[in-house]
């Protein structure tokens, strides 16, 4: 490999802020001054080291680093002199706020031994449970929590919960680009393990214990509760697990490959070496974690390189931004010139025998996470639990006569779905059609199989295609449950009917739902099969001129509601059947207005 000539992928200026400016101060500060008696963090002291700008009363973000420099020191060594059950004693309650509460006593034990990559790993994972943790107590008083770290924040709700001047303390660490921006610079691999001083860490390690005690005031004085919202847990692991498995002369090979190749900065050599150590200790997440910004960063000297632009591989001033996945995978660059990127990825940088097996899977790879394959997935389940209904039981064998009297046709909405049905074949696979039976022929899970094998690609989704993939996942979803709902509702009815436990009012009900499933049964399904077809037509969305676009939009957010009210009537508590049949009725008058005016993604293919 040829030297590596970048030193840093901190910009001067950055690396001024982080490396050398809160060192500048070498008084010696007393632990005293902003630690309680009773271990509580005295936010007032601290406060007094963010200073502002006369100009327009924001943080002067170079005086704030400096001056909070000696108090990092000291807090860092506070800790130094604890034990770890001292240490435990005196905050692990204040972290139960994070619902990371181990996460943070093992960050008190790497700022034991200072070894520089876990002490990036750990503030890595603590600045990234903070920033969910803000996003919770946010969900307190806001709705839509900030997509942005920078914005929560600077949000008024946490201004409320922990106070203005507390939340420019957190600033000057994280979420502003004028600061240390700590959480930014080594998620997206800019920093080296040795440019993050462990002071910072310790610092943040002390405030998150001191939101921790505000937050706790706050909530005894409104009764409040803090909820924390799930996690997301990765359903069909089976269906993710296509790589080979990597045994111990595959990861010492891979030792000697990171140290030669040139993907890998010099600089950011102990993070690769860290995340082979930790998947050997079967460590995966921590592993994940490491090697998530060293792809960014390996991907940015790439970029840089082929499109030679070399100055976008350091940290961008607070005036333009990071060069991060968006702008490396985008089609062009901001200069309307064609992105080199993708086409020196298609083509593998290194043949060594080993990495066959590896290259092999990666080329049959197709994306799990996207929302189109996601998509994809959700309809199938969907129509597979729909067509669960004609195996559910109805009504008691003696009580059969009587639900075929009961039983109606809307001869009207029959017709309707028939013709809409009918403007649908010639968009579905030739072998999938019958003009003797279009509705039965057409709206069922072979088809949605059959569409769902073709390839949409995943690689430049512009927002429009990714607005309208959401508004199409939610309808999904309502879809889902309004089956699910339908099916719970039969199976608890007919066995109350069977054990005579259903009073003849809640019977007529009954048999009015079994009739509405009649119809509701091929609208669901239609749905989903109009879902299908425009997912595999998404990317003509963008062909669409900005009227049609709002006018599509308006069309699928109406389904959206229509479907979101079918969950609401189909309820166990609402139960309202006649109203569900109304509901759908008005549905397959929307979807036949729109295919009148061509407006659908599947009319627009030439």
């Amino acid at each position: 490999m040829a030297s590596d000539p970048v030193a840093s992928c901190l910009s001067p200026a950055v690396h001024y802020r982080i490396c050398k400016l809160g060192f500048e101060k070498k008084d010696t500060y007393d632990i005293n001054n902003v630690l309680s008696e009773k271990g509580e963090v005295c936010w007032q002291a601290v406060t007094e080291h963010v200073y502002y700008l006369e100009s327009d009363q924001s943080v002067d973000y170079i005086r704030s680093i400096r001056s909070l420099g000696p108090v990092c020191e000291s807090v860092d060594l506070h800790f130094k002199s604890l034990t770890k059950e001292q240490f435990a004693a005196q905050y692990a309650l204040w972290f139960h706020w994070t619902n990371c509460t181990k996460l943070f006593l093992e960050i008190f034990d790497i700022l034991q031994y200072t070894q520089a990559t876990e002490v990036a790993l750990g503030l890595m994972k603590l600045t990234s449970c903070v920033e969910r943790a803000l996003g919770d107590v946010y969900l307190l008083i806001g709705t839509d929590c900030p997509f942005l770290l920078r914005d929560l924040l600077a949000s008024e709700q946490l201004a409320v919960v922990f106070g203005k001047a507390v939340m420019d303390v957190l600033r000057v660490f994280i979420g502003s680009p004028y600061g240390l921006n700590l959480r930014n610079v080594l998620w997206h691999g800019f920093a080296a393990p040795q440019e993050i001083p462990a002071k910072y860490c310790a610092m943040l390690l002390f405030l998150t214990a001191g939101l921790g005690q505000l937050l706790q005031m706050y909530l005894l004085q409104t009764k409040h509760t803090l909820i924390h919202r799930p996690y997301v847990i990765f359903l069909s692991l089976d269906e993710l697990d296509v790589f080979p498995d990597l045994n111990h002369e595959t990861l010492s090979l891979a030792e000697e490959l990171v140290k030669l190749s040139s993907f890998v900065l010099k600089a950011m050599l102990p993070f690769w070496m860290a995340a082979l150590t930790a998947f050997r200790q079967n460590r995966y997440a921590d592993c994940v974690i490491l090697l998530l910004p060293q792809l960014e960063v390996g991907l940015r000297l790439l970029f840089t390189t082929t499109n030679k632009c070399p100055n976008r591989l350091l940290t961008a001033e607070p005036s333009t931004l990071y060069t991060t996945f968006d702008e490396m995978l985008a089609k062009h660059l901001h200069n309307g010139e064609v992105n080199q990127l993708p086409a020196v990825l298609e083509e593998p940088a290194m043949e060594h025998m080993v990495i066959k097996p590896l290259l092999k899977c990666a080329s049959c790879y197709h994306s799990q996470f996207h929302p189109i394959p996601r998509l994809k997935k959700q309809v199938l389940e969907c129509m597979k639990s729909i067509c669960l209904w004609p195996k559910l039981p109805t009504v008691p064998e003696e009580h059969v006569q009587m639900f075929k009297r009961f039983q109606g046709n809307d001869e009207a909405s029959t017709l309707m779905l028939s013709e809409i049905v009918s403007e649908l074949q010639q968009y579905v696979p030739q072998d999938c059609r019958s003009s003797d039976d279009p509705v039965n022929s057409i709206l069922t899970e072979r088809i949605l199989i059959e569409l769902g094998t073709r390839h949409i690609r995943t690689l430049y989704s512009p927002r429009a295609v990714l607005e309208i993939l959401l508004i199409l996942r939610k309808i999904s979803t309502q879809c889902h449950r309004v089956s699910e709902q339908v099916i719970a509702s039969t199976e608890a009815r007919y066995k109350q009917w069977v054990n005579k436990a259903l009073r003849s009012r809640q019977r007529q009900n009954y048999l009015r739902m079994l009739n509405s499933m009649k119809f509701l049964s091929p609208v669901l399904r239609l749905i989903l099969v109009l879902i299908t077809l425009e997912l595999a037509n998404i990317h003509l969305v963008c062909k669409k001129n900005p009227f049609d676009y709002q006018q599509y939009l308006k069309f699928l957010k109406s389904i959206l509601q229509h479907t979101e009210n079918l969950v609401t009537y189909t309820s166990p508590e609402k139960n309202k059947w006649d109203e569900t049949m109304e509901l759908t009725n008005k549905a397959l008058m929307k979807i036949r207005k729109i295919s009148g005016r061509k407006l659908m993604l599947m009319q627009l293919v030439t």
